[in-house]
């Protein structure tokens, strides 16, 4: 059987019905996604690491205690999960910045030249990337949340009014005034966003 061609809650029921494969092949879909949103919270890459890890066996966990209701949302119910593991590290670490998990659409991103394989343009990427990161975490929480659940976790608008409990056009709204707050930072630190 190709998994590929299963849906989350296919791969979720192959998993319940006791086929190990199952999990770790939804585990692996979503990985980049999870890990990216944990990441840009903690900005510690081994803490993202365990972050990530202690998810995904609170994930396993309740799926085995069958507390997952299916309602098309496995990627929101993930970050959720991770979202509350981030908030209890900070807790733990006695030191809560704000944390939100936003998202954002702006062409820097969808630049075709980040995808280049020099170590020159890796290092300019990586520079661009962390500039951009500084500029989010300036905007309002409201902005920054719609930002990093669109950009970096790739929910629709549709989702992500779902997951901060507003509606679509609050998402939209919020996307758009983050877009222009960013274009305004970008000019006031006279940044170029561009590896050429």
């Amino acid at each position: 059987m190709s998994y590929k061609q299963l849906s989350d809650i296919e791969l979720i029921n192959e998993f319940n019905s006791g086929k190990q494969a199952a999990i770790e092949f939804l585990i692996k879909r979503h990985k980049r996604n999870i890990f990216s949103y944990i990441c840009i919270n903690v900005r510690k890459r081994d803490i993202a690491e365990d972050i990530f890890q202690d998810t995904f066996i609170k994930v396993i966990k309740s799926l085995r205690e069958g507390k997952y209701n299916d309602e098309g949302k496995f990627v929101s119910w993930v970050i959720r999960i991770a979202h509350n593991l981030i908030i209890d590290h900070f807790r733990k670490a006695k030191h809560m910045p704000t944390i939100s998990d936003g998202d954002y659409e702006i062409d820097i991103f969808n630049n075709s030249r980040f995808s280049e394989k020099t170590r020159e343009q890796e290092i300019i990427n990586e520079q661009i990337h962390g500039d951009v990161r500084k500029l989010i975490e300036l905007l309002p929480d409201d902005q920054k949340e719609v930002v990093m659940l669109r950009h970096f976790v790739g929910m629709s608008f549709k989702e992500i009014a779902e997951q901060t409990d507003v509606s679509i056009n609050t998402a939209l709204g919020r996307m758009r005034y983050a877009i222009l707050n960013l274009r305004k930072l970008i000019e006031e630190k006279n940044l170029i966003l561009t590896n050429n």
